[in-house]
């Protein structure tokens, strides 16, 4: 019986003790959460619903405790259900309904874990958006993980997930990027507000490969074939970077499309229609204050430009007008002053803020070696690329480690910490457990020994039996926890625990026979409950985007 099987239990006793004394059912919940006590004695499952309900149908909590109990007791699978404190409902499974979670898992395969918590949502989620004039660096690595993870969490919980990486092609830094390239092509300095670093001669370099007659052409037109080509170029770059970080994009947003599809002049136009813009001193404004923003925003300046804010609010209504029901933005610290005026721009676009619009701020990310700062990237001139970062440390182990921590903290990585082979450091601690598994799994093989079509679930009735059977049944939650919440590091962190609770289970309980031992109906039991374990361990690493091993 899984988690979730035995919250309906709950919710079922519930609706029949209500019907039974003539009580108001429409103050019945539509789920029940369950908790999983920390002193195994008090049960394996706890429930407050009696507390819940007892003000609002003015019945005393144990009274009504008493009632689910008795109901529940007849519920198959329930072994017992005891009353604790106030009307506390303590309840313990029988080893067969709980071992039978074993099954349940293994059948599923890689579909374990999937829900219909988010069915339903269309989810525009942005990340990374790095300027195409220059490599992925540190900070943009960490939404680069995390980004992804939740991509497919969100997925896991049943979203329909689009993942769009916004392309700042339309602003001066492509001007400036363009001067940096045609300097370093002629072998001047770096402008002084250019870009330095080894990566744009390289890339004047390609430039000029591929138009060897650049410099037969007026100055002005060769910036513009520097701009141009050396821009596709770093975004060539990117891409590969991030493709090789095991992030893919479904869309590459190219914000030159909202000028030259006129889908600014559109969001304007719609705005106006709200009654949120407005004239002044010569310039077009948005009146964002009215929705929390500190000050009002121009959209076009007296000179008839248009700032970037008006590109901002033509992306959102595009990507609303593309069927996006929530649009989810992940952006770095230095973009706190974004949150206002991103809600406040879906607020003047007739949306609701709070529903149709999400700010993610992450915080900055240091990468050390033995408490050191790691030098800057030669390359790059001043940052740390995702390059730097995978070369040092391998994908498996970047992605794991930035995605374990809540974005809502700084964080700091010891290369040495999270390469080190010990199960000090989390990411090798959690594969490591599936590769024993495998290694158990392939030794098996090796004995002659299956776990066969089917097996006893209530030969599973060692306590580190159960205490494992039980972690394995909070995996759904988990994952539409963390999609819900935009967490991902509940899924880490989950794992840590399995991979702790599997470890226990395995050196208390003997598996495989020994010597001339006979493999036993409990030895295949076994076996079904260690390939359940292996593929909650899969299936959580896969949600990180990092590789399950066969062997370490």
């Amino acid at each position: 019986m899984t988690p979730a099987n035995l919250a309906e239990a709950v919710l079922a006793a519930a609706h029949a003790v209500f019907a039974r004394r003539g009580l108001d059912p429409s103050v019945l919940p539509e789920s029940v959460a369950l908790e999983r006590p920390r002193n195994p004695e008090h049960g394996d499952y706890a429930s407050t619903i009696a507390l819940q309900l007892s003000k609002r149908v003015g019945v005393p909590p144990r009274d009504l405790a008493a009632a689910l109990a008795e109901e529940l007791g007849r519920t198959p699978g329930v072994k017992s259900v005891e009353i604790a404190g106030p009307g506390f409902l303590n309840l313990r499974l029988d080893p067969a309904a709980a071992g039978q979670l074993a099954r349940e898992v293994v059948q599923a395969g890689q579909a374990y874990g999937s829900s219909d918590r988010l069915t339903g949502q269309r989810v525009n989620l942005e990340f990374v958006s790095a300027n195409p004039t220059g490599p992925i660096h540190l900070g943009h690595t960490r939404w680069a993980a995390v980004g992804d993870s939740l991509r497919r969490i969100l997925a896991k919980a049943g979203a329909e997930v689009t993942s769009e990486h916004y392309v700042n092609d339309a602003g001066v830094q492509i001007e400036r990027f363009g001067r940096s390239l045609y300097a370093a092509a002629r072998g001047e300095p770096t402008p002084e507000d250019g870009y330095p670093g080894e990566y744009v001669t390289e890339i004047a370099t390609r430039v000029v490969a591929e138009r060897p007659d650049v410099f037969d052409l007026p100055a002005d037109e060769a910036m513009i074939v520097f701009q141009d080509r050396g821009y596709h170029l770093m975004l060539d770059e990117m891409r590969a970077s991030l493709e090789r970080f095991g992030v893919h994009f479904d869309v590459w947003f190219s914000e030159r499309t909202l000028h030259s599809s006129g889908a600014v002049e559109h969001a304007l136009g719609r705005l106006r229609e709200q009654g949120h813009v407005y004239d002044a001193d010569g310039a077009i404004w948005l009146r964002t204050t009215d929705f929390g923003d500190d000050k009002d925003r121009v959209l076009i300046r007296s000179n008839g430009e248009l700032t970037y804010f008006a590109a901002d609010s033509a992306y959102y209504i595009n990507k609303r007008e593309r069927g996006f029901d929530k649009c989810v933005y992940l952006l770095g610290a230095d973009h706190h002053g974004y949150v206002n005026r991103l809600r406040a721009i879906a607020a003047c676009a007739g949306d609701d803020p709070d529903f149709n619009i999400e700010i993610l701020i992450g915080q900055l990310v240091n990468l050390v070696r033995n408490g050191v700062p790691v030098r800057l990237s030669k390359r790059a001139g001043n940052i740390i690329t995702l390059d730097d970062i995978v070369d040092a440390v391998g994908v498996d182990a970047a992605r794991y480690s930035l995605a374990r921590s809540s974005t809502d903290s700084p964080l700091t990585l010891d290369i040495d910490e999270i390469t080190k082979n010990s199960n000090d450091n989390p990411v090798h601690y959690v594969r490591y457990a599936h590769a024993r598994i495998a290694s158990l799994l392939r030794y098996a093989v090796d004995l002659g020994v299956t776990r066969g079509d089917d097996f006893d679930p209530g030969l599973l009735s060692h306590a580190k039996e159960n205490e494992l059977i039980k972690t394995l049944g909070e995996f759904p939650g988990v994952v539409a926890t963390a999609a819900e919440l935009r967490e991902p590091h509940r899924i880490a962190r989950y794992l840590e625990e399995l991979a702790g609770t599997y470890h226990r289970f395995y050196d208390a309980c003997r598996v495989l026979p020994v010597g001339d031992e006979p493999a036993t109906d409990l030895t295949r039991a076994r076996l079904w409950l260690v390939e359940a374990s292996r593929i909650v361990l899969a299936n959580g690493l896969a949600l990180l985007g990092v590789s399950a091993p066969e062997r370490m």
